[in-house]
């Protein structure tokens, strides 16, 4: 038992080590607040690796070292003032991510559909959270919002969504046989 604990938590570092690593690559682009990132792509890959309950808390824990100063957010920046400025909606949103997908691959273990399911249910959970955010800090209208912080990225985050199911599934069997 004391080895499976061992092995979650390991498990655990690599993923908030992986959105830490692809959570400060990104692009900006001229016409938003909201840079192109690669977090997702890890909190997906945290999600399917990991389920919800350690996923949400591998996510909270690059979140919080973000918080404290650490530059693990998009281009590198860190602070208070990245969660609560136009694209903190976002960065909140991604505990929704991790905690409704992750629901769905708890339940629906290696169901595939289901699990593009979930994950495109916390992303558009991520979406929503982050659009209403962006709208109230940058004083848009959802609307505007909406085209500035989510429209210009849906297609990237399902490459990127894409991407996690096909390299995921293989790699948790992988990882699965390694660990026992």
């Amino acid at each position: 038992m004391k080895n499976q604990k061992t092995t979650t938590l390991t498990f655990m570092g690599l993923m908030t080590a992986t959105m830490c690593i692809l959570g400060p690559l990104s692009m900006a682009i001229p016409f938003s607040p909201v840079p192109i990132s690669f977090t997702n792509l890890a909190i997906y890959f945290a999600v399917i690796l990991l389920g919800c309950k350690n996923s949400t808390i591998s996510t909270l824990v690059y979140l919080l070292m973000g918080l404290v100063g650490i530059p693990v957010f998009s281009g590198f920046t860190a602070g208070p003032g990245k969660l609560l400025g136009p694209t903190g909606g976002y960065l909140i949103g991604f505990i929704f991510m991790a905690l409704i997908a992750g629901y769905f691959v708890d339940r629906f273990n290696g169901k595939i559909s289901m699990q593009i399911l979930g994950l495109i249910l916390g992303t558009m959970a991520t979406y929503a959270l982050g659009t209403l955010w962006l709208a109230y800090q940058a004083n848009l209208t959802f609307k505007a919002a909406l085209f500035a912080g989510v429209i210009p990225y849906v297609l990237g985050d399902g490459i990127k969504l894409g991407i996690a199911i096909a390299l995921g599934n293989p790699i948790k069997e992988r990882l699965h046989r390694i660990s026992r």
